[in-house]
């Protein structure tokens, strides 16, 4: 009679043998998405107080927030481009295909 052993998702092994820990790939998610929502927030604000200064006819104010912006926008972007990462590998580790 073969029984097969149950293992939990945090007991499992991957294929190189390590032990996945589900828990700790949804924290390093959690906190990717934590991390762009902030700065995507940040973006918004100053391209809020951009398009206040264009309204005003103040466009050297209006370029500094926008300016602020987008380097809010390309932070945000290196946050989601690392959970993609982050995604990409746990799919290797359990190869996915």
């Amino acid at each position: 009679m073969n029984q097969k052993k149950e293992t939990t998702p945090s007991a499992a092994a991957s294929a190189n043998g390590q032990p996945t820990d589900p828990t700790a790939d949804h924290q390093k998610t959690i906190h990717n998405h934590q991390q762009a929502a902030a700065h995507h927030t940040e973006a918004a604000k100053h391209h809020l107080d951009a398009a206040k200064a264009y309204a005003e006819g103040n466009s050297e104010k209006a370029a500094h927030s926008a300016m602020l912006a987008w380097g809010h926008h390309a932070i945000a972007g290196d946050f989601i481009n690392d959970d993609a990462k982050h995604h990409a590998q746990m799919l290797k580790r359990t190869n996915y295909q």
